[in-house]
């Protein structure tokens, strides 16, 4: 069987699709998997580190200023989206997959389409509890919609063609124990890890954060520090700290571009820093890590703070909201924090029983049900 997915912007949108088509493999024994990314990327990078193949198609998101500027872009997105369902409908003339699948991202708006007028299977999957403007336009043209969460159906015109799995963690989530994660990472066991992690592409204020923090770890927190800057900032991270804390190594803080190995980082971590991207929440809860969550200010309708609040309610997270701490005051949470282990293994519990164990399951069962019918 073949199977196309399409996703992109972010790896909240790309590691799903991962997941399921590496679950897809281990079910079938065997089957084509084909990517379609927007040119230039972050999709066009990790796709092919798993090893699957990439096509990409020229598109752009639209823009919601009403500048000149604005409407310019979004004439531009309106002529590449033509030209991208074209391209698309060839690729898949060629490949012929027996269903298309998205995760999120707007390049899954041409793809998918250009599926629907092929009349090939077509899914899409949100992650997040408010549905994006993508997965908006594309609810009534696909077969099936998939969501994270039960309370989201709700959000859809037709409740009845929705369907709540959970949200996909790749398998190699569940590679690592804890103790042999940190043995890998040259941690002791007895030292509590902190992974800092504040999307794919990093963000400017938690990085400004982190830089303040770092150099507090000088006279001794007790704990490491995994911190992923991010690509667009990581240059400046490293600038700022080699004026403040000029060997981070010996503060006991790792900064990092990208965590490449996230499921051994997330295995070994005690305490996680992170925002709320749905994606990253389901990793959350499926390993049971305790966090302190700050939701991205930046997004469409407070999304991330509606899907913190969900693990904040059950316990399993402390919820902050940009412009409302400091520096010196997440540190001072970190340390309260890692200090009271029955509050961590309280958390821990929490986070455990909101995991979907088996979302990936759930959508690779109902993609084959889609090609059956």
């Amino acid at each position: 069987m073949r199977f196309l997915f399409t996703c992109g912007g972010t790896a909240g949108h790309i590691n799903p699709a991962l997941a399921v088509a590496g679950r897809l493999e281990e079910m079938l024994g065997g089957c084509e998997i084909l990517f379609i990314g927007a040119k230039g990327m972050m999709e066009t990078e990790l796709v092919p580190r798993e090893g699957y193949q990439i096509r990409e198609i020229d598109i752009t998101n639209l823009s919601r200023s009403l500048s000149i500027e604005g409407f310019a872009h979004n004439v531009k997105t309106v002529k590449n989206v033509a030209v991208s369902i074209e391209k698309a409908k060839r690729i898949m003339k060629e490949f012929r997959p027996d269903a298309v699948i998205g995760t999120g991202g707007y390049v899954c708006y041409p793809v998918l389409t250009a599926a629907a007028h092929l009349r090939i299977p077509t899914l899409i999957h949100e992650s997040n509890a408010v549905p994006g403007l993508t997965t908006k336009l594309l609810s009534r043209h696909v077969d099936r919609i998939m969501v994270g969460f039960e309370d989201s159906r709700s959000e859809y015109p037709d409740p009845d063609r929705v369907y709540a799995t959970g949200t996909p963690v790749r398998g190699s989530f569940s590679m690592y124990t804890k103790e042999m994660a940190k043995k890998q990472l040259g941690i002791p066991n007895d030292k509590p890890l902190v992974v800092s992690v504040w999307g794919s592409l990093g963000a400017a204020h938690m990085n400004a954060v982190m830089t303040e923090l770092i150099p507090r770890m000088k006279d001794g927190a007790g704990f490491r520090l995994i911190h992923a800057a991010g690509k667009e900032y990581y240059d400046k991270v490293c600038d700022t700290l080699s004026r403040s804390a000029p060997d981070c190594a010996a503060f006991g803080a790792d900064v990092r571009k990208y965590i490449y190995d996230m499921p051994r980082v997330m295995a070994a971590a005690d305490l996680v820093l992170c925002r709320a991207g749905a994606s990253s929440l389901a990793e959350l809860t499926y390993m049971g890590k305790p966090a302190i969550i700050v939701p991205s200010p930046n997004v469409t309708n407070h999304h991330q703070e509606k899907n913190a609040r969900v693990l904040e309610k059950a316990g399993g997270a402390r919820v902050l909201l940009e412009g409302e701490f400091d520096a010196e005051s997440l540190f001072g949470l970190i340390c309260e924090l890692l200090g009271d282990k029955q509050q961590l293994e309280s958390m821990k519990k929490a986070m455990l029983s909101l995991a979907v164990p088996d979302a990936t399951d759930r959508i690779c069962e109902l993609i084959m049900e889609t090609v059956r019918r």
